[in-house]
C-alpha cells in the first residue's frame, strides 16, 4: 500500500503552491528561479501550470548547490551546460565536497588565547591566513579543522609555542597544497581529459564521479603512508645526530 501511495505522489501534477510546499520554498522563490532560467516552465493546461517530479528534483538540487556555495548565476550556467544530465549536474558538487572533516567547531577569541597562552593578534591573523580559523564576528571563530585545533593544544602542552606551531603549519600547508595539485592534475590528465575528448558521454558521468570519489581516500592513505616512511627515516637520522659526541 505504501509503495502505491509513493507511486501516485511521484506522478502527481502539482500547482505552483503545491510545488513550493513540497520543496519547502516560497512561491515567490519558485517564480524567481523560473524567471532566471533555473527551472523549466510548467505544463500549462487551461490557465493553470502544473509541475512534476523533475521540477521537484531540480529545485532540491538548486537548494543543495546553494548550500555548497554556488551562486545562482553559476548554478544557471551549470544547468544550461548539463542539459538534462543529472549526473553532470552532481559532478561539480562532488568536486567541491569537503575533504576530510565536515563539522567545524566554534571557539571564542578568549578560549583561543587561553589555549595559546597569548592574545597576540598577529598569531590570530596568521592562523586565518593559513585557513585554520575563520572569523565569524562577535569574538567568535570557526575552527575549520578541529583536529588541527586539538593538535595545537597538545603541542602547547609539550612546550611548543604557538608561533613555532604556526610556522610548521605554514610549511605543511605549502606542501599539502602541492600534493593536492599533483593529485588533481593526475585526475584531470588520466580521467577528465579522455572523457572530455570523447564528448562527455552521458553514460560515463558515473564513472568519472566514481574516479573522483575513489581518488580522495587514496590520496589521503598514500600521503599518510609516505609520511610514515619519511618520519621513520627522519627520526633515525635525528637520533643518530643526537646520540653522537657532544659539541665541544
Amino acid at each position: 500500500m505504501c509503495e502505491k501511495v509513493h507511486a501516485i505522489e511521484a506522478t502527481a501534477d502539482l500547482t505552483i503552491d503545491q510545488l513550493a510546499q513540497r520543496t519547502g520554498m516560497t512561491v515567490r522563490n519558485v517564480r524567481a528561479h523560473q524567471s532566471r532560467g533555473l527551472l523549466p516552465p510548467p505544463e500549462v493546461r487551461g490557465r493553470t501550470g502544473f509541475y512534476g517530479p523533475d521540477h521537484v528534483a531540480r529545485l532540491e538540487l538548486i537548494r543543495q548547490m546553494q548550500a555548497d556555495g554556488f551562486n545562482l548565476e553559476l548554478i544557471r550556467r551549470l544547468l544550461e551546460g548539463a542539459g538534462s544530465s543529472t549526473a553532470a549536474l552532481r559532478f561539480p558538487r562532488a568536486l567541491r565536497a569537503p575533504f576530510g572533516e565536515r563539522e567545524p567547531e566554534v571557539i571564542t577569541a578568549e578560549e583561543l588565547a587561553e589555549r595559546w597562552g597569548s592574545s597576540d593578534p598577529a598569531l590570530l591573523e596568521r592562523a586565518i591566513d593559513l585557513g585554520i580559523l575563520r572569523p565569524l564576528g562577535d569574538g567568535r571563530l570557526e575552527e575549520v579543522s578541529p583536529t588541527l585545533g586539538r593538535a595545537s593544544a597538545e603541542l602547547a602542552e609539550i612546550g611548543i609555542s604557538p608561533q613555532q606551531a604556526l610556522e610548521v603549519a605554514a610549511s605543511l600547508r605549502e606542501h599539502a597544497d602541492s600534493i593536492a595539485r599533483a593529485y588533481l592534475k593526475l585526475f584531470v590528465e588520466a580521467v577528465w581529459e579522455p572523457f572530455d575528448a570523447a564528448g562527455r558521454p552521458e553514460e560515463r558521468w558515473p564513472e568519472v564521479s566514481e574516479a573522483l570519489e575513489r581518488l580522495r581516500p587514496l590520496a589521503a592513505e598514500s600521503l599518510h603512508a609516505m609520511f610514515g616512511l619519511a618520519m621513520d627515516a627522519a627520526t633515525e637520522r635525528t637520533l643518530e645526530r643526537l646520540q653522537g659526541p657532544p659539541d665541544q
